[in-house]
């Protein structure tokens, strides 16, 4: 039986959680599964299509 709004976490728990979160964002590669499937394919439609922003000159 749960507790309704009451969760437990071994992973928050033995600190997983923050050191994934840490690693990434000194990295810039996400640890989870469908972040690194979202970089990978970004980086190959800009492979492909160039860079979808324009680029503004700076004066």
């Amino acid at each position: 039986m749960k507790i309704p709004g009451l969760s437990f976490s071994w992973k928050r728990a033995v600190g997983l959680t923050a050191a994934k979160q840490k690693i990434s964002r000194t990295t810039g590669i996400p640890m989870s599964r469908t972040g690194l499937e979202r970089k990978v394919g970004a980086l190959i439609l800009d492979a492909i299509f160039g860079s979808g922003k324009k680029k503004r000159k700076r004066r």
